[in-house]
């Protein structure tokens, strides 16, 4: 997770209300703001041993490329970021237009080799992988 948000996201910080932040309380809050026509609501913890930012809107869920921007605004470019689906036994839904995102703090978590995923994009790939 970033170590401090930029002003534009800090702009979006909710500071009043039923969840309310400030910069005190690193980059844990709630957060509103507009993706194209769709407003948007991230929460946001880094305790616990791992970073998560939730993000919702009353209409729908959050496409791909809205979730990717999401991540942008909270995690650093070269983080490893991860969407969970849960077993049916143990899935909670408080809200069914929420996606979360999920990286843990104190572990590398395993990730499948470039090759699975698809063929190398010229425009994206890094000439000196660790």
């Amino acid at each position: 997770m970033k170590s401090r948000l930029s002003e534009r996201v800090e702009l979006c910080r909710l500071t009043s209300g039923p969840m309310p932040s400030d910069r005190t309380m690193g980059n844990n809050g709630a957060f509103t703001f507009r993706l194209g026509g769709l407003r948007v609501l991230a929460i946001v913890s880094d305790s616990g041993r791992w970073d998560h930012v939730s993000a919702s809107s009353e209409k729908r869920c959050l496409t791909w490329d809205e979730m990717c921007q999401v991540k942008n605004m909270f995690f650093e470019a070269e983080e490893w970021v991860f969407q969970f689906h849960p077993p049916r036994t143990e899935n909670i839904n408080f809200h069914e237009h929420c996606l979360h995102l999920w990286r843990p703090q104190d572990q590398e978590f395993p990730t499948p080799p470039p090759w699975m995923v698809g063929p190398p994009n010229p425009q994206t790939q890094n000439p000196n992988p660790k």
